[in-house]
Formats: C-alpha cells, structure tokens, sequence
C-alpha cells in the first residue's frame, strides 16, 4: 500500500510492534478470534505467536487482512505422548479446592515449576485416584488457519 502524502506503509518486520485483529483456527473451529473484540498488540519474537506463524507475518504491509493454512503440525508441532500425564488426585487437592468435580475436556491451569506462569492441561480421563491431563496445545498436530490484518507496525 501506498499513501500519497506519507509514502510506503510500514512493512512488518522481524521484532515489529504490531496491532492486528487475528484469528487462529483449527477443525474444530476458532481457538483465539479477536475480530469481534479489541485487537492484540504484540511484539514478533517474543513468543507471543508460534514462530511459523510470524513467519508468515513478515513482509506484509500496514492494512493489509489475508489469510494462511498450516500444515498438520507446522504451527504448533505434532502431538507428543510423553505430554499426556496421570497426576494423583490427592496431588490436585493439595493445588486447589480438596472438592473440585473434574469433568472430561474441562481446562485447568497449573503453576509453572518457579511459580511465575501457568500453563494449560485438558482432563482427558478420569480414574478413581487419578487423573490424565493432556498437556499439548491444542493444536498440535492439527491444520491450521491463520487469518489477520495488520492494523498498524512500529
């Protein structure tokens, strides 16, 4: 794009500041969706999106709105069976509420191993004293759509 007063628009660049509206999507449907709320602002290279997916961000302009598919895997990497753990349910009430009633697909939040992030785990089976957790994202190993316009780049 061009503007006659002020040139070329700026061009997303390896370490942008960007502001964008995005959506990823896999088969079963839209996982993040900003379009319909405030847009994201992010900065390339800090982890904020997959680095296959800033891939495909780099070298578009200011204003543009595209979409891309990803391969089985290329966003997010392939399911990997070591990512699904049984944790002891006397382990969890120690976490959290001793009552709590998990149910299968249910999503909890647990505390990184320095107590500063969490990350996600889905209850994929519930056993008398146990429960399995799947710990890869969600896309994992899924086909992906990446749809996005780039509001503005710093």
């Amino acid at each position: 794009m061009y503007n006659a007063l002020l040139g070329p628009s700026p061009t997303v660049q390896a370490n942008s500041f960007l502001t964008l509206h995005y959506r990823l999507s896999g088969p079963a449907g839209d996982v993040i969706n900003t379009f319909a709320d405030k847009p994201a602002t992010l900065t390339l290279g800090t982890g904020a999106l997959a680095a296959p997916i800033e891939l495909h961000l780099i070298g578009l302009v200011e204003g543009v709105r595209t979409s891309f598919e990803l391969a089985p895997g290329e966003a997010f990497g392939a399911r990997n069976p070591a990512m699904l753990q049984w944790l002891a349910r006397k382990v969890l009430a120690q976490m959290g509420d001793p009552s709590e009633q998990y149910q299968v697909g249910e999503v909890l939040q647990f505390p990184t191993p320095d107590g500063k992030g969490q990350f996600a785990g889905v209850v994929r089976q519930l056993g008398v004293d146990a429960i399995q957790f799947d710990f890869n994202h969600p896309l994992a190993g899924e086909p992906v759509t990446f749809e996005v316009q780039i509001l503005g780049v710093l």
